[in-house]
């Protein structure tokens, strides 16, 4: 492992959740955390400035997206995507394994790699595990994603062995690739929801850990269209035996719900689209439970969106404001909605953080849960 990083160093514990930290060339990370997700070199909505006010340990860019356009050789040029986006900070870049397997009817799978259509132009490309850390080494992000092969939820037991092998095959090549010396590459457990398939998983990954340790250990290929109880019952078993001297991130799961039920379960790392997506759909999560923007209820209400938060929205402007902006179809809108909800995210981990580090945990998750509502407040 290079020199830039270190082993998970656990600072509190309530159970199995715990708090914790590790370096990277640009930093610790302090977690749990979550990781805005910037697809494409920006988190939408928001500038730099904007989201170092909220204050992200990590955020996120993806292989695919960047590798398409503008392309990583310009990245790379540039500076890197650091300076390219303006972040500082430490950046994790997602393999694009799981959009180039979205794209079911525009892609080839080979024992090399696969074989794909740009979503922009239907132009013809190829992704294997060297080409995917080509384009991370090129845009110089801290954290690198292992290639996977990123099955669908309701795969069956067959499919998902194929997808396992695969994967640990791939994982080989993604280790003896040469990254920069400032990087650091995370391994990708698969296995559905399956606890016996999971565990064999994380042996053959466990196997090339031995020889080279990984940085870090990610569950992927969990919300995909599988039931949240069986997502969640996956969790519970399975977390608990990945390695305990590195962070463990669980992939594209974010609610708040979710992050909570992960945090309580010993996951340290998070990223998911949800809360800049549902912000510019109007949907807005609180203190109190989610809140609907667009709702008639909040024509002519003074009250701030969340008394509890003190991010730039809540502090300077009305519910009543907020839900004209969003009426009036107001590019402004979706800023001030996405400011808001991402500083809930990421404040949730730090929340919970702070918790942990003052042992008030097992309150502390009790009272959010007793504070979220089904119904609109």
């Amino acid at each position: 492992m290079s020199q830039c990083f270190s082993r998970f160093q656990q600072e509190a514990s309530s159970g199995v959740a715990r708090a914790g930290r590790f370096e990277t060339s640009r930093g610790p990370v302090l977690t749990p955390a979550f990781m805005p997700v910037g697809t494409q070199g920006t988190v939408k909505g928001i500038t730099p400035a904007q989201l170092a006010d909220i204050g992200p340990q990590v955020i996120l860019g993806n292989t695919y997206h960047l590798g398409l356009r503008p392309g990583d050789a310009l990245v790379r040029d540039l500076g890197g995507l650091h300076r390219f986006m303006a972040w500082p900070g430490p950046i994790l870049t997602d393999s694009g394994g799981f959009q180039v397997f979205s794209l079911s009817s525009l892609r080839r799978i080979k024992e090399e790699g696969v074989t794909f259509q740009s979503h922009i132009d239907g132009s013809t490309h190829f992704l294997s595990p060297e080409r995917s850390l080509e384009i991370q080494r090129n845009l110089g992000s801290d954290i690198v994603m292992a290639l996977d092969e990123c099955p669908p939820g309701r795969l069956d037991r067959p499919g998902l062995e194929l997808s396992m092998a695969r994967t640990t095959r791939w994982l080989k090549r993604c280790r003896d690739f040469p990254l920069g010396e400032r990087q650091g590459l995370f391994a990708i457990n698969q296995g559905g929801v399956h606890l016996d398939l999971r565990t064999r998983h994380l042996g053959e990954i466990l196997e090339i850990d031995a020889a080279t340790p990984f940085q870090g250990f990610a569950v992927g290929g969990l919300s995909v269209g599988e039931p949240k109880e069986e997502m969640n019952a996956l969790l519970a078993d399975f977390v608990r035996l990945m390695p305990g001297d590195r962070p463990r991130y669980l992939m594209g799961v974010g609610t708040p719900e979710d992050l909570l039920f992960g945090i309580e379960h010993g996951v340290d790392l998070f990223d998911c689209v949800l809360p800049t997506r549902e912000a510019r759909h109007g949907t807005l999560l609180t203190s109190r439970g989610r809140v609907k923007i667009k709702n008639a209820r909040h024509r002519d209400s003074d009250r701030p969106l969340d008394p509890e938060c003190n991010c730039y929205t809540c502090r300077t402007f009305s519910r009543a404001y907020l839900h004209h902006l969003f009426r009036a179809g107001e590019m402004l809108a979706s800023t001030l909605n996405s400011i808001h909800n991402l500083s809930y995210t990421v404040g949730l981990t730090r929340a919970a953080r702070q918790a942990l580090q003052e042992e008030r945990f097992p309150e502390f998750a009790r009272h959010t849960r007793d504070n979220w509502n089904q119904e609109e407040p």
